[in-house]
Formats: structure tokens, sequence, C-alpha cells
């Protein structure tokens, strides 16, 4: 089907990056993947084409650009090259959209120019050891000491947290409200040179090699009162703000990455022979193709409809909820079928749709389980 949620402008951007990709990327991704992460160094090159800084307006060295029809575009051109981009889609389409919404004019010049440039990466660190989707039990304490406050804690499972410069770790700082588990938290920017902060090295992961994951530890960690983000206590409610993007940006990747895995399995097939003819040539091949190809249209069509209202401003977090449990529950049935096609080749890391496999499973995790996604939509139907 026609899709008419880009124009002219998203299919120039889109020129620019496949090429950017195939050039400066493709190269160099099986070595990324080998080191466990991406090197700073492409993150600099990825702001010096004003990539990284779209959304940054102007006045802060960004291109000002507030539709993230052009992020989306990204990271689709990502999946078709069969690559990861590390953390630089926390980066754009989860960490920076707090920076826009709720920094102080001195906080932007402080920090806008460095996070459009690539010089600062950021983090956003809410998981903890004991604390998965159950954001009202995290423990991480930031207590108010003159103008400061002291961070202490232990985060875990932290895309970026290798590479980042700026963690926004979600700390407690004040005692839950009796009525409200989730009352008393805060948004406070932490700096990776400050005394008491720590990586505890890079997780090894069964997917997304080449993206950074870490546990962070916070030991009486003082930073100054201006690196609150938001209002305090509020950050419950800030991160709500964001959810309906995040949840977006994971199912845009989905839908691509599936749609990877299909173009993968078409051409394997077309090449692979079995019993003297190509196996495209069986009925229960060009079937399971046709099963994939009309999941990823409608999942496709899911995401655009989501695009377009989230540019309006109407994406709700019940809708993105929709969109990420069924785009990434697809991406999983896909690209499962696709490599069932490939064989006994598919279980081989030679094969790209071997890591379309691993790197899928986590979107059903990350972002909010597939579990929770279920529980969103089941209490808007009154449930």
């Amino acid at each position: 089907m026609r899709r008419t949620v880009f124009d002219a402008d998203h299919d120039a951007f889109r020129e620019t990056v496949r090429a950017f990709f195939e050039k400066e990327v493709v190269p160099d991704f099986p070595q990324w993947e080998k080191q466990g992460r991406v090197p700073r160094s492409f993150y600099r090159r990825v702001g010096d084409l004003g990539v990284l800084g779209m959304a940054v307006p102007e006045e802060y060295g960004g291109g000002g650009q507030p539709s993230y029809k052009f992020s989306a575009v990204l990271t689709e051109e990502s999946m078709r090259a069969e690559l990861g981009l590390g953390a630089m889609r926390v980066h754009m389409d989860i960490v920076l959209p707090y920076f826009l919404h709720y920094a102080t004019d001195e906080q932007k010049r402080r920090w806008l120019p460095g996070i459009a440039s690539g010089e600062l990466m950021t983090a956003i660190a809410m998981t903890e050891p004991d604390t998965g989707s159950d954001l009202a039990g995290i423990a991480t304490s930031a207590v108010l000491n003159g103008d400061e406050y002291v961070v202490n804690g232990t985060k875990t499972f932290i895309t970026g947290g290798v590479n980042a410069d700026l963690v926004l770790v979600v700390a407690r700082t004040s005692p839950p409200a009796p009525d409200n588990r989730r009352a008393g938290l805060s948004l406070i920017v932490v700096e990776a040179d400050r005394p008491g902060f720590a990586v505890g090295g890079n997780l090894e992961k069964i997917g997304i090699k080449a993206q950074d994951t870490a546990q962070l530890s916070f030991s009486d960690v003082r930073v100054p009162v201006g690196n609150l983000l938001g209002e305090p206590d509020m950050a419950f409610q800030h991160l709500t703000h964001n959810l309906p993007q995040e949840r977006l940006s994971i199912a845009v990747g989905s839908v691509a990455a599936a749609r990877a895995a299909m173009d993968a399995a078409v051409r394997y097939v077309k090449e692979r022979k079995a019993f003297g003819k190509p196996i495209s040539a069986f009925q229960n091949t060009r079937f399971v193709l046709a099963e994939c190809a009309t999941e990823i249209e409608a999942g496709q069509m899911l995401v655009d409809r989501a695009l377009d209202d989230h540019d309006r401003g109407e994406l709700t977090a019940v809708d993105a909820a929709k969109v990420k449990l069924f785009c990434t529950e697809l991406q999983g049935r896909v690209v499962d079928k696709c490599l069932q096609l490939h064989g006994g080749y598919g279980y081989m890391a030679e094969y790209p749709i071997s890591r379309l496999y691993t790197d899928a499973r986590v979107t059903r995790i990350y972002g909010g389980t597939s579990e929770i996604m279920k529980t969103i939509i089941s209490k808007s139907l009154g449930l």
C-alpha cells in the first residue's frame, strides 16, 4: 500500500541517511558488535551531519525540526541496512524530549548544544536491580543537602550508560504518599565525571550487541540543585508525558526490522535450492512470506497513523501502548518465520537473520513489557 505519511523533505532526508549508513556505518558495524558499543567518534559524525540535533531549537545549535517523522525515517533506514545505532535512538527519541520540555533556559544553554553535536551523549536511568516495570519501587535516593543533591543507589540495564556524559536519573527525593507510591520521585541530571559515579562495565546481552548497556552506581554523588530537571517530586508525571513517543519509537523500529527480516528471507529463498529447485518454488515458502507481508503491512499502517497523530499532539498513552504491543509481537512472529525459512543457516551468526532474531526479543520487554501494555489497554476498557 502507498504510504502518505512522509513528504518530499522526508524523502530527501531518507536518501541522505541511506547514503551515510552505506558509506560510514556498514563497513564498520561488525567491529562495533565485537567491541560491544558504538565508538564516540560516530556520534560526533552524526552530530556534524545535523541528525542528533534535528529537534533541538536553532538557537542552541540544532535544526529546530519539531516533527518526529524525521527520526522515524532514520530508524527505518538503519533497519533497512540491518544496522544497530547503539544508544542513538535513546539519546534522540527518549532522553532529548525531557530536556526540551522541562529544562530551564539556563539548562538548555548549558546542555543542548553538546547534545545536538554529539559532544554530550545521554542516557536515562530508571531500572534498578530490584525494580523493573514498577517505578514506584525505585530506591535510588537524592537527598537535598544545602544547594546540592546527594545521590545514592544502583541502576541497571541502562542503554548508553557506558558512553553517556549526562545521565538522567530517576531518584526518590521525598517519601511516597500513603495513597500514591509514585509520588516523591524527581529527575536529576548527573554528569559522568562526578566523584562517586561509576559504570560497572558493559553488560553482555544475547542481542543488540553494538548497543552499550551498563549498570551504574551512585555513591554520595553530589550534584547542584541546578541539575534538577523539571519540578521536584514530579518525575512520574514527567515520564508519562514522553511515554507515547518512546513506545512509538520502538514500534517504528519493530516494523522496520520485520520488513528487513522478510527482505532477507525473500533473497535467501530465491537463491537456496532444495530437491533440485529454489525454496521459493515451494507453496509453504510462498504462503509463509505472504503472511509476513500482510502482517507487516498492517503494522505499517498502524505506525503511520500513530506518526500522524503524534505530530498533531494527539497520540495518547493508550494508543501508543496498542501500537507497541501489536508491532513488537508482530516483529517476533515475522522474524521467527523468516529464520525458519533459512533452515540451519538461519542459526548461523554470519547470516543477518540470526541477529535480527536475537535483537527482536527485547522489544517486547523494554519501554514497557507486553504485559504492561495489555494492562494499560485493559484499563482503558474499564476493566
